[in-house]
């Protein structure tokens, strides 16, 4: 594994930070962001709360109805007791461990909730897409890291090559809400796509009672309905490395996208002086070691950002550029090792971009 120090890792989280201003701005430093958020204060409703294992921030800008606040964070409840991997009661948890009562007459099959039959769906796809650089089937692999435990370690190399043969979508298939599982060790972690399709049911939801103006971050992945209500863009920040948060590279100007961002900064430990983090990869069983530090994806849907976010990563900067390329609608910026950004081709031409410091 490439070796980076923690101090650098820490001060380099290459995250989004949403800065969704009124005000007419330019972006000279992290004083005029904090000025014009002081600024905005009464032209909102806001929400955050720890839902889905992350902060979850909903801002809404055209309406004054609070109750909308409270239904967004109920249906963060909804879909975790749905997606969520770890918690006993969850569908996906009974799923993975074959506590669903199979179809009758298929042993192998079950019926399963529409929304896990479409992200099952969504996530497959992209799992053959990506020639499986992005795996939903990876479950055993994720378990046997726990990147959450208060003291996480390197497992031992023969535990590792043993989950790798648990790992992979071979013998799965969906048709409608029903999943046919041909091996009984097929376990699925969505943690790579969950809050991407998530912030689009949000957005739906709040589209459906009349908003056009709102903000949904979900623990960095952001989510625009619409643009402000003055309608100019809303702001997006690409954090500068070897820097306080409060200082942006680059700031985007975003109306009605979703900005994602994955990387080696989101979740990761560090033994005997080498820097672990959490993408790791289903053909080694180790964390991928390639020339990038973060993907950052702006598309329709935030589940696509999600889980190309992840993909793109896995594939390194050459050919997760040549692969986001050839997807429509869609672009990325690339922070390689080096510290340097680099975006697709038509990125300029998409999307406005302001260089924040030298």
């Amino acid at each position: 594994m490439k070796k980076i120090s923690l101090k650098h890792i820490r001060i380099l989280q290459l995250t989004v930070i949403l800065s969704a201003v009124f005000l007419a701005m330019s972006m000279t430093g992290c004083s005029s962001l904090k000025s014009a958020s002081s600024e905005e204060t009464k032209d909102y409703i806001r929400s955050t709360d720890f839902r889905l294992n992350t902060i979850v921030t909903i801002t809404i800008y055209d309406s004054k109805d609070e109750s909308l606040l409270t239904q967004c964070m109920e249906l963060c409840d909804k879909y975790e007791k749905i997606f969520s991997r770890t918690a006993s009661e969850s569908e996906l948890f009974q799923l993975n461990h074959r506590k669903l009562a199979p179809v009758q007459g298929h042993p192998h099959t079950y019926h399963i909730s529409e929304d896990l039959a479409e992200l099952l769906s969504i996530g497959l796809s992209w799992t053959q897409n990506s020639g499986e650089a992005f795996d939903i089937a990876i479950a055993p692999l994720t378990e046997l890291w726990d990147f959450t435990s208060e003291t996480p370690s390197v497992p031992a190399d023969p535990d590792i090559r043993d989950v790798l043969s648990r790992c992979g979508i071979q013998g799965v298939s969906i048709d409608g809400q029903d999943i046919s599982l041909e091996s009984d060790d097929t376990e699925f972690d969505l943690g790579g796509i969950a809050k991407g399709y998530i912030a689009d049911r949000i957005k739906d939801f709040l589209v459906s009672r009349g908003v056009q103006s709102a903000t949904i971050n979900l623990g960095g992945n952001v989510l625009c309905i619409g643009a402000k209500p003055d309608g100019t863009p809303f702001r997006i920040g690409v954090q500068k490395p070897f820097a306080d948060r409060n200082e942006t590279v680059a700031a985007m100007d975003i109306t009605d996208k979703s900005v994602v961002s994955s990387g080696i900064y989101e979740r990761f430990f560090e033994e005997d002086g080498t820097l672990y983090h959490h993408i790791l990869n289903p053909k080694t069983g180790y964390p991928y070691a390639n020339d990038l530090i973060a993907v950052t994806i702006i598309s329709n849907k935030s589940v696509d950002g999600d889980a190309l976010s992840t993909a793109c990563f896995a594939l390194g900067y050459e050919k997760g550029m040549d692969f986001i390329e050839a997807i429509p609608d869609t672009e990325a910026i690339f922070i390689t090792d080096d510290y340097e950004l680099h975006y697709t081709k038509d990125f300029d031409k998409n999307i406005v971009l302001t260089e924040t410091s030298e």
